[in-house]
């Protein structure tokens, strides 16, 4: 490893030690692009690594709002404009009880590449708060939203930062808070925020994107391999927006989803969840009842369920890791690799430890593919719908849709070409770390290291 980026990755675990997530993305994404920064000694002329794991900047701000008892609540909201070297900062907001300044700093720092990857001038940010949206009513919700956008407004804009939809954060949350931004500001700038309502300036797709995406990036992947996705076996993971679209596109290309998963265990179908539109559209009745129980469809299709459980023990073609960070260690890694399993494809952000990943990346056999590309396609159809916003245009489910499996072929040929650049072979991790890198590092040195 280059002595540079090994200093940088020591100086961010004994400065952010209290935030195991963001040492975590830091360290994984450095390691991978220790062979260009070889080849750009200026990098370390300028200290460029340092400036560029830091945010360019941070805030908290409480966020206080009162429930249908009359009782007040207060918690905590965040906002991190991680960097904007190639466009206004670009990512969502994520309501859940776990985050923290490391989850969110975690995640704007892996969309400030993601967002590298698409070919659209979108900078890197994240934000969220640690309110649990589940069990709350929609007034509640509205109260909530209507709170945090009070805190957030002054310091987004469609040239400045634009917010998006993350877990916990959808159509119905993204509707409150731009309305409240609206009410605020006394104008329509509907660029301001992506995963709008189709009425106020949303993009046909937009729900489904990210699901999509990784179908079309696994579809390259595969074509690569000289092998096609029509009945491939795939385990998912969750049943959100994201897994919706996962077994939506399965369900038209020809794949079969046996595997989806909640809090309380995972189901297994093996006729699959996409083998029929009832199943599929019944993991949108799932998420809408607010129970966040998977079981639910297992007594619904009368399939198996396993309380407390994770799915990669199931033998399938395909592992698509597709709900939170950290979900699969060593020991699921380990049973994956034991199942002979050849596809490992990540669609959560950092759903793998960096040991898991590392391991599976070192079977002969095995192909993996980072989540920074599979899921980029959610955030590409956000920048598409920003195009749509600021030329008062509408394009088709069938536009947006093909769009977006340009954009995720690209991404895919940029990782392939940035491997092998190097001489890393076809390593798809290093490569979309170092495509996406390129981009942001010669931004800011060309800005002055802005």
């Amino acid at each position: 490893m280059n002595a540079y980026v090994a200093s940088v990755i020591e100086y961010v675990k004994k400065k952010h030690a209290n935030e195991p997530e963001f040492v975590q993305t830091v360290e994984e994404v450095l390691s991978s692009i220790s062979p260009v920064v070889d080849a750009h000694p200026e990098y370390e002329k300028v200290d460029l690594l340092t400036r560029m794991v830091e945010p360019e900047r941070m805030f908290t701000f409480r966020v206080v709002w009162c429930d249908d008892n009359g009782q007040w609540h207060t918690n905590i909201g965040y906002r991190c404009q991680f960097n904007g070297a190639i466009g206004p900062y670009k990512g969502g907001i994520r309501f859940q009880p776990n985050v923290c300044p490391s989850i969110i700093k975690f995640l704007g720092f892996e969309q400030t590449f993601k967002n590298s990857l698409t070919g659209l001038p979108m900078g890197g940010g994240k934000g969220g708060s640690d309110f649990d949206p589940a069990g709350k009513s929609d007034a509640e919700i509205m109260r909530f939203c209507q709170s945090f956008m009070t805190a957030l407004y002054r310091y987004i804009g469609p040239d400045v930062d634009v917010p998006a939809g993350d877990m916990g954060v959808g159509g119905r949350e993204i509707g409150y808070m731009y309305g409240q931004y609206r009410r605020l500001k006394g104008v329509w700038e509907n660029g301001v925020l992506t995963g709008k309502g189709f009425t106020y300036g949303g993009s046909l797709t937009r729900p489904e994107a990210t699901g999509y995406g990784a179908m079309y990036y696994l579809q390259e992947v595969l074509a690569h391999e000289g092998e096609t996705i029509e009945g491939k076996t795939i385990a998912c993971a969750g049943f959100g927006n994201v897994t919706w679209g996962i077994c939506k596109k399965a369900h038209h290309l020809g794949a079969k989803v046996v595997t989806l998963s909640g809090p309380d265990g995972y189901i297994y179908d093996p006729e699959g969840v996409s083998s029929s539109m009832e199943k599929v559209d019944y993991l949108v009745t799932m998420r809408n009842s607010g129970r966040n129980k998977v079981k639910d469809y297992a007594d619904k299709f009368g399939v198996e369920f396993f309380p407390g459980q994770k799915p990669w023990g199931v033998k399938a073609d395909v592992i698509m890791p597709s709900a939170m960070q950290n979900d699969v260690h060593m020991e699921q890694a380990q049973q994956i690799v034991a199942n002979g399993v050849k596809y490992y494809i990540e669609v959560a952000n950092m759903p793998t430890t960096n040991d898991a990943l590392q391991y599976l990346m070192s079977q002969p056999n095995m192909i993996v593919a980072p989540s920074k590309a599979v899921n980029a396609g959610g955030v590409a159809v956000s920048g598409l719908e920003m195009s749509q916003n600021s030329e008062r245009i509408v394009w088709s489910a069938e536009e947006v849709d093909e769009k977006l499996k340009g954009i995720m072929k690209t991404i895919h040929a940029m990782s392939v070409e940035a491997a092998e650049e190097y001489g890393l072979g076809y390593n798809l991790v290093a490569g979309a770390n170092i495509a996406g890198f390129k981009k942001v590092a010669t931004a800011m040195m060309e800005q002055g290291c802005f």
